[in-house]
């Protein structure tokens, strides 16, 4: 049994079902706006932000902090995470 993670939060499930009903606190359009969405990598032992490089040991730890190289703009937006 493998585990599902949200890109935009961190959030570990042990299905997609239970990943994609509940809703995410980091949506993009705001806290209770929308669902959680599967990040489609692997497990890691760090994940980078595709926008920055940064590089975070954990989902959560890197989906928490704003990007200064997001697309929106510096601080307009979080890391996100590079497949």
């Amino acid at each position: 049994m493998g585990n599902y993670y949200c890109k935009y939060c961190g959030a570990k499930y042990s299905s997609v079902n239970s990943l994609t009903i509940n809703s995410c606190p980091r949506h993009p359009d705001g806290p209770c706006k929308g669902k959680h969405a599967l990040y489609e990598g692997s497990e890691k032992s760090q994940y980078v932000c595709k926008y920055c490089g940064s590089k975070y040991s954990s989902l959560s730890s890197l989906t928490i902090n704003s990007c200064p190289r997001h697309p929106d703009g510096p601080c307009k937006g979080k890391h996100s995470p590079a497949l």
